[in-house]
């Protein structure tokens, strides 16, 4: 039995295959064409509104023997490769071919049997055999006392879609799999720090280090996702890299909107955060009881391109002179920040720290 026999023995008298497209067939009322149906202005609208749409259109009639295409516009011509001509009187399947789903065409026929409407995204081939992903929406049309007349069947190619939803797919996949990597990459960095750190006698130093190591962890954990597109909104990086210090969530205030950056931006934001971070712990508003910080970050004013991070610091306490600028955390900020082409200005208020941070993004 050949494909097409074994289709239309799938289905009852009268409820021919698979897809829609044109044949002007039996005769009298039944062999009218879809021009036909439409008079007068509807006619004319109906065959300018198919000559001049980019979307390929077909019918198909139902009350013929294997419901051949009695119509089939230009750009299903174009779609397909496919002269009107070669099309018209033909069952769509010519369209499908050796890796079309059987699972969709199944949904097709079915649609077919009950008269429901129905889209599909399949795998159909053009006249020079080359495959394209075809989203095709059927639907019945009933003449004005109920008889089903055609099938309307549209066909858009989405092949590019289906192409950018795997890749997009694949990305996803390799984003979950470098996030477990990188875990187990600062897990082992962090077990190598504490080691390192009991051995030599230096604890406090290596506890200090691997702040940063978690710090740079958990900014890069929330973002891998969308890693692959080059830029990454930056709020859910921040948030993360400072909940550690907001157990509460009341000493924290984040202010920031749904700015995007390039995903290098990550790192330095995750060490300049951590530093500024843990300095109000020990001697800034987190020092204190009821001290709080205020976070803000937004695209620069002044020059496109670069983010602007405001770290402002209240209910800390009563300094009588800056404190020390030569410390490693200031050091390692100040270092990042003018490799990277950024900067940070700090002034020690009567209520806290203020720190604004320009970072090219």
């Amino acid at each position: 039995m050949s494909h097409d026999q074994e289709a239309s023995s799938l289905e009852p008298p009268g409820s021919p295959s698979d897809q829609a497209h044109f044949n002007p067939g039996a005769d009298g009322d039944d062999g009218a064409s879809p021009k036909e149906w439409f008079s007068g202005a509807t006619g004319v609208l109906f065959e300018q509104a198919m000559a001049q749409t980019r979307m390929a259109v077909c019918l198909c009639d139902p009350r013929q023997p294997d419901m051949p295409i009695v119509f089939a516009n230009r750009a299903f011509s174009k779609l397909t490769g496919y002269d009107e001509h070669e099309v018209v009187g033909r069952n769509c399947r010519f369209l499908q071919g050796p890796d079309t789903d059987q699972r969709d065409v199944d949904k097709i026929r079915a649609a077919l049997r009950t008269g429901d409407v129905v889209l599909v995204e399949l795998l159909n081939y053009r006249k020079d055999g080359s495959s394209f992903w075809n989203a095709l929406h059927l639907g019945p049309i009933y003449r004005a006392d109920g008889e089903l007349l055609y099938f309307f069947g549209s066909q858009w190619n989405v092949s590019d879609v289906r192409a950018a939803r795997a890749d997009e797919r694949h990305a996803r996949i390799m984003a979950r799999e470098l996030s477990h990597r990188m875990k187990n990459m600062f897990a082992v960095i962090s077990g190598i720090v504490n080691i390192t750190g009991r051995v030599r006698g230096i604890p406090d130093q290596a506890a200090e280090i691997n702040g940063r190591i978690q710090a740079l962890g958990r900014a890069y954990e929330t973002t891998l996702d969308e890693a692959s597109s080059g830029s990454i909104e930056i709020g859910p990086a921040i948030r993360a890299i400072l909940a550690p210090y907001d157990a509460d969530t009341q000493r924290l205030t984040f202010l920031g909107n749904g700015l995007r950056v390039h995903f290098s931006t990550v790192s330095v934001v995750g060490l300049v955060l951590h530093e500024l971070a843990a300095n109000a712990t020990k001697f800034g508003a987190w020092s204190c009881e009821g001290g709080r910080v205020e976070l803000d970050w937004r695209p620069d004013a002044n020059e496109a391109g670069n983010l602007v991070v405001r770290w402002r610091e209240y209910g800390g306490p009563t300094l009588a002179a800056p404190p020390n600028k030569d410390g490693t955390g200031t050091q390692i900020v100040d270092r990042m920040l003018r490799h990277g082409g950024g900067w940070i200005d700090r002034s020690w208020k009567e209520h806290g720290l203020e720190a604004t941070i320009v970072i090219p993004a």
